[in-house]
């Protein structure tokens, strides 16, 4: 009788040591869980600053001058549809609240945000796009005027200033002193600068989307062929070359080749650049 304590004294410690390396075990694996939640937690951080910072990125780069949004939505509708990026809409997904109810991990829901996340980061490299699309046309919309002055002679039916007889005046004079300077009235490629006809000394730029502007009578070039502007750079002075009367610029926009009335989008003076 008396082994019966020493065995059960065995049983207790046998039974204590296999208690205490089950909380060991027990400790461990709440160390490597919490570990691997703290590393999702981590990661889900940074992918909302990254979020976070895209979403501030977009919001400077998507404002416009009021005046140059105005002359963009002054575009025709075709020369805009070349800047459109198609964006499909996304709609909720409908299973999501079912999702959402279904969750019964820790590991579930980490995922699942994880997913969210995803989604947001590819709409909003959809939105970048487009806002992408959006600030190329409007540096490429002819929104400034093209030299100091006064409008002597606007776009449409005259009296012709030399023969007198029935004229269509397919731009816009701007009356101003001789050798003032003469600005592009958006970014482009310059793509012509030389002699035309009635024009006179003539720049033409190409901005893009199908659009054109042409400056006639200049007294000097300031610009050359191929060259790339801005919306305010100098590309000659103001002449009287070609068939002028006196010294003034002419200027045109085109889209698609057809003329547009350039009163419709000059919103901006050069000195507001």
């Amino acid at each position: 009788m008396a082994i019966t304590p020493i065995l059960i004294g065995f049983g207790a410690a046998w039974k204590g040591r296999h208690d205490v390396a089950d909380v060991i075990a027990n400790q461990e694996a709440l160390q490597i869980e919490n570990a691997n939640y703290r590393a999702a937690t981590d990661q889900l951080a940074s992918q909302i600053e990254s979020l976070q910072s895209a979403i501030a990125d977009l919001g400077a780069r998507s404002a416009l001058d009021p005046n140059l949004a105005r002359a963009m939505n002054r575009l025709p509708a075709v020369v805009k549809s070349r800047a459109m990026g198609g964006t499909v809409a996304t709609q909720a997904d409908p299973t999501l609240s079912k999702t959402l109810t279904s969750l019964t991990t820790p590991e579930d829901t980490f995922g699942l945000l994880r997913t969210l996340l995803e989604g947001l980061e590819s709409r909003l490299h959809v939105v970048k796009r487009d806002v992408e699309r959006r600030n190329a046309l409007a540096n490429a919309t002819p929104s400034l005027w093209p030299s100091y002055g006064w409008l002597s002679s606007s776009m449409g039916p005259r009296r012709d200033p030399i023969t007198g007889g029935p004229d269509y005046h397919s731009g816009l004079d701007i009356a101003s002193e001789r050798g003032q300077p003469v600005y592009a009235t958006a970014a482009g490629t310059v793509k012509s600068v030389g002699r035309l006809g009635a024009y006179g000394n003539l720049v033409v730029i190409d901005h893009g989307f199908g659009l054109e502007t042409r400056y006639g009578h200049l007294l000097k070039f300031s610009t050359k062929k191929g060259a790339k502007v801005q919306r305010g750079d100098v590309i000659g002075q103001v002449g009287a070359t070609g068939r002028a009367t006196g010294y003034h610029l002419h200027y045109e926009v085109l889209a698609n080749g057809r003329l547009l009335n350039p009163l419709q989008l000059l919103t901006q003076r050069p000195r507001d650049r």
